[in-house]
């Protein structure tokens, strides 16, 4: 047995101070093991703020709704020369998102510089100057890019066919449109779908001529006696509005929304008893449609009945609570009722709802 050994058997005191610089050797030992991984992550943290992010990163931070900040390192790099192939295509699309259309048209003005072949770039200017109301210039792109790419977001059919629309080339809207469902552009369906779309954009005459086309073609098209009982009803003129629910009703006995559609009809022309037949018969088809039971409250208010149009309202504000139609007449109802203060608050609703949806319309299409 050495020296130090025996000193330790025979004197606590050295085998106390011996434990004690043994435990300062391990947290000296620990403290610099804890030091090294922080030391190592800060100088990885730092490198990586050093590394700008790469196009392929940039393109997924727009997508993920960082436009903002994707643009910050998009601008760095345009203010390089020469500026690197697909930063202003970026820089378009960043612009894009942000909704700062005319940047965004100025940007992609330069990537069709850059890459004349660029179809995607091609595609998205379109879509720019359409969103900026110049239908007219967007066309020779879109007709030039109309294909699919990769990247495509909004078909470029559709929205060729809505400049061409803009613009009254009404027949080439039709192939258009006919192209992106797989139409042939004088076929029936081709015609009827066109008639919807002119109907959207309230160009009334020239929809009922394409739908009215449309039957000619083929006489037993679903769909189209309803899209010409629309187009009459938008005009007021509810007996032409009236047989022509009728005639598709006969063709598509069920389908709900002909007997909502009849039952808007009778209940213009005063006729509740066949409006109150037609709804209850749409709801029995179309039960989570809000629809007729929004037009049955309806009917029931002219029917000075606000009890009864309470139960049907109440029902489609709780399928649908943003609807401001639903609030606005369930405003009336109470009020009917005497009830003033659910009265005011649904007015009050009904006009917040209004509101909101006006601020959210684009300024353009």
């Amino acid at each position: 047995m050495g020296r130090l050994q025996k000193a330790l058997l025979f004197h606590p005191l050295l085998i106390f101070l011996f434990l004690l610089s043994l435990s300062a050797i391990a947290q000296t030992s620990n403290h610099t093991s804890d030091q090294a991984p922080d030391a190592q992550a800060t100088a990885v943290g730092t490198a990586s703020a050093e590394t700008s992010p790469t196009l392929a990163q940039l393109r997924v931070m727009i997508d993920r709704g960082q436009a903002a900040e994707a643009l910050k390192h998009l601008d760095a790099l345009a203010a390089q020369q020469p500026i690197p192939a697909g930063v202003n295509k970026l820089r378009g699309l960043a612009f894009y998102s942000l909704n700062e259309f005319t940047e965004a048209d100025s940007a992609f003005a330069s990537a069709l510089k850059d890459d004349p072949h660029d179809l995607e770039a091609e595609q998205l200017r379109g879509l720019t100057l359409f969103r900026l109301g110049r239908s007219a210039d967007a066309i020779p792109l879109l007709e030039a890019a109309s294909q699919w790419t990769p990247h495509t977001k909004v078909d470029p059919s559709y929205v060729l066919a809505l400049c061409y629309l803009d613009t009254r080339q009404y027949d080439k809207a039709r192939g258009a449109l006919a192209a992106q469902y797989g139409f042939a552009p004088e076929s029936a369906p081709a015609y009827l779908l066109a008639a919807r779309f002119l109907f959207r954009r309230e160009y009334l005459p020239i929809a009922q001529q394409y739908a009215e086309k449309a039957l000619e073609i083929d006489p037993q098209l679903p769909l189209a006696h309803e899209l010409l009982g629309e187009i009459a009803l938008a005009g007021e003129h509810l007996d032409v509005a009236v047989a022509e629910f009728e005639k598709e009703q006969s063709r598509n006995p069920l389908e709900g929304g002909i007997y909502d559609r009849l039952g808007d009809a009778y209940t213009r022309e005063g006729d509740y008893t066949k409006a109150l037949q037609s709804l209850e018969r749409a709801l029995l088809l179309e039960p989570t449609s809000t629809g007729p039971y929004i037009l049955i409250g309806k009917v029931y208010l002219r029917q000075q009945d606000p009890a009864s149009a309470v139960m049907y309202l109440e029902r489609a504000e709780k399928m649908d609570p943003n609807n401001y139609m639903t609030h606005s007449l369930l405003g009336q109802a109470y009020r009917g009722l005497g009830r003033a203060q659910d009265a005011s608050r649904e007015t009050q609703i009904s006009e917040k709802i209004q509101a909101a949806g006006e601020l959210k319309l684009e300024p353009v299409h």
